[in-house]
């Protein structure tokens, strides 16, 4: 493949004081691949020009509006425009940019989850569909090495036929109203007209099922959910459980909270199949822990030479030296770049490179999430998980 010029992008979102904007930049910069050239931070025209001058761009490409930049851009010669766009807004902006980003020729890559609702997904995933533009749903998690190993693992047969799954994600951040305190992360997650009607279960629940079927190769079949909601005055749920049944016979448990007080980030999966186990946890991320009949359990470790392609191609330093949230990210952003240069060389990436979530994880989250909220609304036990498109 010949060296191709960086990508430029063009970012909707992460102005001033934006947590997931600046993490993306972070994981899309590492690897000199992109660049950002232009952005519409803030539907704020001033906390879009601040922001800006911050990442000293030339104020003639912030834009006050992200209308405004498509058009704009489109004005610039081809090779000056941007090739990307990232959008890091809350839930309720991600339809319409990426619909517009798309139809103006485009690339996106796309905050989790796919959109605000269930009617929205399914529109956007046939807006990907039929564009001839590439799209990244960025769920962080499916970048890290070891989760890499465990899905190669798997896929190879070592742990044998898949029978069972945990997968919980704990944080205790909201263990009060932290919305009523000028918490701007909080304000919006817990607003069902930003975040969607499943607060913890779409902000984080939707992780760990992606991870649950990720890792698996496994779709579910069949689930059985209940939401709570542990702070009083919060209008969507914070906490939740939910039973998995798979298409190959396997059963899982999902558990998601936000109330969990005094956790800090630690999505946790294991598996267990007819040979085997694989456990991991995202606090200690560079581990994967395999456990066969008879045997000592094994601790893989990061970087070393023993892993296998999908988790080699994605690790950048040596063994002991660690690799977390933002290189994860940046494994995403990397393998997205990778596919866009050999598509404009034409040429067929390697399969490695391709292994990164797109509109298929989008709206199987979103029809998770659907599936999640009529559960907990109905006494059926078990309500069949059907993906409508």
């Amino acid at each position: 493949m010949s060296t191709p010029k960086k990508l430029k992008i063009g970012l909707i979102g992460g102005g001033p004081g934006s947590f997931i904007g600046a993490i993306h930049l972070n994981g899309a910069l590492m690897d000199g691949m992109y660049e950002l050239v232009a952005g519409a931070f803030s539907s704020n025209p001033e906390k879009s020009k601040k922001r800006g001058e911050e990442l000293m761009l030339d104020p003639k490409r912030v834009y006050g509006s992200y209308d405004e930049m498509f058009a704009r851009e489109m004005e610039l010669p081809e090779s000056e425009r941007i090739d990307v766009v990232v959008i890091v807004t809350p839930n309720n902006f991600h339809f319409d940019p990426t619909v517009k980003a798309l139809k103006h020729g485009f690339h996106v890559a796309l905050d989790k989850p796919l959109t605000l609702n269930y009617t929205e997904a399914k529109a956007l995933y046939h807006e990907v569909k039929k564009s001839d533009k590439l799209f990244l749903l960025t769920h962080t998690y499916s970048g890290y090495p070891m989760i890499k190993q465990a899905k190669q693992m798997i896929a190879e047969g070592q742990i044998g036929k898949v029978r069972k799954v945990y997968v919980e994600y704990p944080q205790g951040w909201l263990y009060k109203l932290l919305e009523t305190e000028n918490n701007k992360q909080a304000e919006w997650r817990t607003d069902p007209n930003r975040n969607g009607l499943a607060g913890c279960m779409g902000d984080i629940g939707t992780h760990a099922f992606h991870m649950a079927e990720y890792i698996t190769g496994e779709k579910v079949s069949h689930l059985c959910a209940d939401l709570y909601i542990k702070i009083e005055g919060r209008p969507i749920d914070d906490d939740g459980v939910v039973l998995l049944r798979f298409e190959n016979g396997a059963s899982g448990v999902l558990m998601a909270s936000q109330t969990d007080t005094g956790c800090e980030n630690n999505l946790k999966v294991r598996v267990y199949g007819e040979k085997g186990g694989l456990e991991w946890e995202q606090e200690l991320n560079n581990s994967l822990t395999v456990r066969f009949p008879g045997q000592p359990a094994q601790i893989f470790r990061a970087g070393t030479g023993y892993l296998g392609s999908l988790a080699q191609e994605n690790t950048r330093t040596p063994a002991g030296h660690p690799e977390g949230y933002i290189e994860a990210f940046a494994n995403l952003y990397r393998n997205f770049a990778r596919c866009i240069f050999a598509e404009h060389a034409g040429e067929t990436p390697k399969k490695e490179w391709q292994d990164y979530p797109g509109v298929e994880d989008g709206i199987r989250g979103m029809a998770f999430i659907d599936h999640v909220l009529k559960s907990t609304a109905s006494d059926i036990k078990w309500t069949p998980f059907v993906v409508e498109k």
